[in-house]
């Protein structure tokens, strides 16, 4: 029998609807220790909101959380997976699209979170989750940043 995501998932994520704000989602992220809060409108997914787009669409445009509405920072159209999809199948999308959460849907309706961390947990093949963890990882810029010489060697002591 095959693991699937409904066995490693989050059950019913805290929520937040469009109209609150950025601050809101920070507190929220805060309480719960993670880094995502999926924003449904009558349980509806709308999209993610993530510790990133936070970063990126709301802390280095210098705008002030409080005046920030999430319907305007979301990340619309992420991809979903649903409960009775197989674990594996759910760490190879994370793989190709290089994200760590999936929300899981069913029948249109938000029910969990898987991520990646839930896979590391209940997926028995370490090795597929570690190269799942590479290419989520990975990306031209941190190719480019990795290409120092090899490890031990003076110039990368030197350096550092």
């Amino acid at each position: 029998m095959s693991n699937l995501v409904r066995h490693a998932m989050t059950a019913a994520p805290e929520t937040l609807s469009p109209d609150l704000t950025a601050a809101d989602a920070a507190g929220l992220m805060t309480k719960l220790d993670v880094g995502v809060i999926p924003v449904t409108e009558d349980g509806k997914l709308l999209g993610l909101v993530t510790d990133r787009d936070l970063v990126i669409r709301v802390i280095a445009q210098r705008t002030p959380a409080e005046e920030v509405k999430l319907g305007d920072v979301l990340t619309t159209s992420p991809m979903t997976v649903t409960p009775d999809m197989k674990l594996s199948e759910a760490r190879d999308i994370m793989a190709e699209h290089q994200i760590r959460r999936l929300p899981v849907v069913k029948r249109d309706e938000l029910v969990g979170i898987l991520s990646l961390g839930d896979i590391a947990l209940a997926d028995p093949s370490e090795r597929a989750v570690g190269e799942t963890l590479r290419a989520t990882s990975e990306s031209e810029a941190t190719k480019a940043i990795a290409e120092d010489p090899p490890r031990g060697t003076p110039e990368r002591v030197a350096r550092h």
